[in-house]
C-alpha cells in the first residue's frame, strides 16, 4: 500500500511515495523457504481461502485445482481442521486469490465480485470461459495474469 501525497513547490507540484508501515516490511518479503515462516502464516490464508471458496461457491474439485491439484484427502482434512501448514505453491496460489478477490470487491459490488470468477469472460483473454476454468487451465501463470487484469483494471500496477 502506498500514500501518495502531493509536494507543492513554487515550480511544479510532485508526487511522492512513503509507504505505509501498518503490518508489512517492504523492503524485505516474508521468507517463504523458513518452515517457521510458514506455520506462522498458514492458519490466516487457509482460513481466507476457505472463506473465498465459500463465497465465490466454488466446488471442492476446483478449489482443490486452484490449490495445484491438492489430493481429496488433504483437502478434506484442511477443511476439517481450517489449519495446517501449507507449502510454499500454496502459499502462493492463496494470495494471488487474495488479491483477486480483494480486487473484485474494490471493482464490482459484492454480489457480481463472488459471481465473476464463474461467469463466461468475453475478454479475449478466457476465450469466452470463466476466468475459474483460465485458471484452472492455466495453474498459477494463468492466476497471475487474472490478477494482474483486475489489478490494471482498478488502477493498480
Amino acid at each position: 500500500m502506498y500514500n501518495t501525497p502531493y509536494v507543492e513547490t513554487q515550480e511544479s507540484t510532485v508526487a511522492t511515495i512513503n509507504r505505509l508501515t501498518a503490518g508489512i516490511s517492504w523492503e524485505k518479503p516474508a521468507d517463504l523457504s523458513s518452515k517457521d515462516v510458514l506455520k506462522r502464516l498458514s492458519p490466516s490464508a487457509v482460513k481466507a481461502f476457505l472463506k473465498i471458496r465459500e463465497l465465490w461457491e466454488l466446488r471442492d474439485e476446483d478449489a482443490r485445482q486452484l490449490l495445484g491439484g491438492m489430493s481429496n484427502g488433504a483437502f478434506y482434512e484442511l477443511k476439517r481442521k481450517a489449519r495446517g501448514t501449507l507449502d510454499q505453491d500454496r502459499l502462493t496460489r492463496i494470495s494471488i486469490l487474495t488479491g483477486i478477490f480483494k480486487a473484485l470487491n474494490i471493482l464490482y459490488s459484492k454480489k457480481l465480485a463472488d459471481r465473476w470468477i464463474q461467469l463466461p469472460n468475453e475478454n479475449p483473454m478466457f476465450e469466452g470461459e470463466s476466468p475459474l476454468a483460465y485458471m484452472i487451465k492455466g495453474g498459477l501463470p494463468a492466476m497471475l495474469r487474472v490478477r494482474q487484469l483486475l489489478d490494471s483494471r482498478r488502477g493498480g500496477r
